[in-house]
């Protein structure tokens, strides 16, 4: 694989529409082939929905619980399709996920009323790591909207402590047309990172610590999206569309500019 193609993909990736990135990937991954797999650990697209076969229970699709074509189930804990020899979460890490499955389902009905959450862990050699999935859709209709959070961590163990790094990626999708107004799509994605000791007596304290991580880092990036990605949208729009007749403006500004020479003399 070259680095130089490698680049390239992912500036291709970054200049398209972010609302097409599933399938702009998908179409870059046909033509380069041996990019798949990086690209695939590489970018981040809005996640899929796949329910269980055996306990019929939603759940989400990443890079992470995937291995070939097949995903892990987090409530079964079986691949779909198959895998012979797939590698599987220790005893002691595996009911952590589950664990912070079942927290992430009272969060995610108290924040989001509602849509698909998933967590899956793994061993480290020094500790354990594991993301966090929340997805929530409007239904389909002449407004549409998604949103997608991705919140990846590490947690090694450090005596009565743990230092845990966490990335998290919001991705976020609103679309809306009608004859009167015309279409309109506002979409894009944000990253930001932390990295934070925290006291650890049990496992119990790694839930704790990871869902405290997790939701202080979303509040924080809601706050941005509205005050900064929003704001700044409403504010261009205003500056676009001006709700006073021209006459009345240039009349308006005709007076300031009288006022300025009167206190200059």
């Amino acid at each position: 694989m070259s680095s130089d193609q490698f680049d390239s993909a992912l500036d291709l990736l970054r200049r398209l529409p972010p609302h097409s990135t599933s399938a702009n990937l998908n179409r870059i991954c046909a033509l380069a082939p041996d990019l798949t797999e990086e690209l695939l650990s590489s970018v981040d697209q809005p996640l899929q929905t796949r329910q269980c076969k055996k306990t019929k229970r939603d759940y989400l699709l990443c890079d992470y619980n995937r291995d070939g074509d097949s995903y892990r189930s987090p409530w079964s804990n079986e691949f779909y399709p198959e895998v012979e020899d797939a590698e599987m979460p220790s005893e002691r890490v595996r009911k952590m996920e589950v664990r912070m499955g079942e927290a992430l389902e009272v969060y995610r009905e108290l924040y989001y009323e509602g849509g698909v959450s998933s967590v899956y862990f793994w061993d480290l050699d020094d500790g354990f790591a594991g993301v966090v999935l929340l997805k929530k859709t409007t239904p389909k209709s002449s407004s549409e909207g998604g949103w997608d959070s991705i919140h990846v961590f590490e947690a090694i163990d450090r005596a009565r402590n743990a230092h845990y790094k966490l990335t998290s990626t919001v991705i976020l999708r609103l679309s809306t047309g009608n004859e009167a107004l015309g279409d309109m799509d506002l979409s894009g994605n944000m990253t930001r990172q932390v990295e934070q000791d925290m006291p650890v007596q049990d496992d119990a304290s790694h839930i704790v610590n990871v869902g405290k991580l997790v939701e202080d880092m979303e509040l924080k990036m809601r706050n941005l999206l509205q005050e900064v990605y929003f704001g700044k949208a409403k504010d261009i729009v205003g500056d676009l569309r001006s709700l006073q007749p021209l006459t009345e403006t240039n009349k308006d500004k005709a007076t300031h500019q009288e006022m300025i020479n009167s206190m200059k003399r």
